[in-house]
């Protein structure tokens, strides 16, 4: 996974406020306005415990309860950097807990997990009730997504929506093919997935494109779309759920495979840090521990990462701050452009719960 969203972020110097809370609007909220406002109040408390100054606290309550426009259940992230709103990001499911940390670096991770999987796809539902006759009348409605999961349940992709005479279907649904692989080639998906009435839908199957056809899954019992939320969203959670983006899959692959030739990967926390440090990670593996208690020592710069002061000092760095490992592994992983990958433990157990895999083999950062 890129984390090309945090670029942005990251080019700004802390401290940071960091904020992750419940912006839910869903029916079993009363007022979800005073909810919102009433767990801000917590976090804001927390943030001035840790040393947040006022600048920072505007800023972060000018944003929280702003996404109003996305229904259903749901979260947000904010980060401010010396009381400027540096980044906004609305969480596809609410935090696991409300959280509120200010420090000298962002706390990222938790919003980076809610990023994955990042699957590219492409949702198609055909909406027919009709006779299964060219000679019916009616009409045929196509509503198609395409966007990454789990992003499009809170941040819509790109849509298309058309009627089509029933009676001109079997012509139609050619010309909607192709439009439909114009919006598949915008993000390379991965998958097509095609749910509605199975005589009109499997006419447009087969006159898909072969670029697309070979990815189509076919659902059953669509349900009904909510505006604003990922169209097909619930059949999507069922598919995707446990799944890796092939792209993520791919790199892990890699990993395993130069893991088993003693090749340019790197596993646990010392030798990953140490390839971090010399920019040569093309990705970084990590087994998600959310409470992981794991601490080491940062600089300013991206590549400045330690697990003792020390080492850090005697490299003539003189700014230095002890976070937690996933913080400033994120930072690393961000300003050296490498990618990362969230392996669950079932798939892979990583010893430290990291590795990584090398731009080139380098037997030094296994030591």
């Amino acid at each position: 996974m890129k984390l090309s969203f945090l670029e942005p972020l990251y080019k700004q110097s802390g401290p940071f406020a960091s904020v992750y809370l419940d912006t839910s609007r869903d029916a079993a909220i009363e007022d979800p306005d005073a909810a919102v406002q009433l767990r801000w109040r917590h976090l804001r408390d927390a943030l001035l415990s840790e040393g947040a100054d006022r600048d920072s606290i505007t800023a972060v309550a000018g944003s929280v309860g702003s996404d109003t426009d996305v229904p259903g259940t749901h979260g947000q992230a904010v980060f401010t950097a010396h009381g400027h709103l540096a980044l906004l990001d609305e969480l596809p499911a609410p935090p696991a807990r409300d959280t509120a940390h200010f420090g000298t670096l962002p706390d990222t991770m938790p919003v980076i997990v809610q990023h994955a999987p990042g699957i590219p796809y492409l949702a198609v539902h055909v909406h027919y009730g009709g006779r299964h006759s060219a000679d019916a009348t009616g009409i045929v409605r196509i509503e198609a997504e395409a966007g990454t999961w789990p992003l499009t349940k809170v941040t819509l992709g790109h849509r298309l929506d058309e009627e089509i005479p029933v009676a001109d279907w079997t012509h139609a649904a050619a010309e909607v093919g192709r439009e439909l692989e114009g919006y598949a080639r915008r993000i390379d998906v991965e998958t097509v997935v095609v749910a509605g009435d199975v005589w009109a839908r499997g006419i447009l199957i087969h006159r898909l494109p072969a670029s697309l056809r070979g990815q189509v899954t076919t659902v059953e019992g669509a349900g009904e779309s909510k505006a604003g939320r990922a169209l097909l969203e619930q059949r999507l959670e069922s598919l995707f759920a446990g799944r890796m983006a092939a792209h993520d899959r791919a790199l892990l692959d890699a990993f395993l495979a130069e893991r088993a030739r003693d090749g340019a990967f790197a596993e646990g926390l010392a030798p990953a840090v140490s390839a971090l440090q010399r920019g040569r990670v093309r990705a970084l593996f990590l087994n998600d521990h959310p409470e992981s208690p794991l601490h080491m020592w940062a600089g300013p710069e991206p590549g400045q990462l330690a697990l003792a002061e020390q080492e850090l000092r005697s490299y003539g760095i003189r700014e230095v701050s002890e976070e937690r490992a996933d913080a400033a592994l994120a930072r690393a992983v961000v300003g050296t452009r490498a990618e990362l990958v969230l392996v669950p433990e079932q798939e892979l157990r990583l010893s430290e719960g990291v590795g990584v895999l090398l731009r080139y083999a380098d037997p030094a950062s296994r030591t």
